[in-house]
């Protein structure tokens, strides 16, 4: 039976090993990154969210559960988490018309592949995520 020192240094050695990409949070945006991203020639997921957004919540949970899920995903795109109240007027939100938090618009080069609002269902989120893979 492994000691409490053996529990607390395996614990430890695991906070050292690197993690895979499904592990990482979205990248929190500021001003001029999708458009620095779009740009290098990424697809990005804007995830325009409010951290008080029950519907933004589970949004963020179907994500990270697809992510982690299948790798491809973060392989093929970067996912950006827009601060509604900080950015919701701000200039990318109206570039793109975002009509509310809970919006999720996926984007290749000036090209918007899809969007949802206020959509959490598991099976519609997926499908928009499978459009960055083709």
């Amino acid at each position: 039976m492994p000691t409490r020192r053996q529990f607390i240094i395996g614990a430890a050695a695991l906070g050292l090993l690197p993690l895979g990409r499904a592990a990482r949070a979205m990248i929190d945006y500021t001003p001029g990154l999708v458009t620095e991203r779009l740009a290098a020639g990424e697809t990005v997921l804007a995830d325009f969210s409010a951290e008080w957004c029950s519907t933004c919540r589970a949004q963020e949970r179907v994500i990270t559960a697809l992510r982690a899920a299948n790798p491809a995903y973060d392989a093929s795109m970067t996912f950006v988490k827009i601060d509604w109240d900080n950015h919701g007027n701000g200039a990318l939100s109206q570039s793109l018309r975002i009509p509310r938090r809970s919006t999720l618009v996926l984007l290749r080069g000036d090209q918007e592949l899809g969007r949802l609002v206020a959509v959490t269902a598991e099976p519609e989120i997926r499908a928009l995520l499978d459009r960055a893979l083709a």
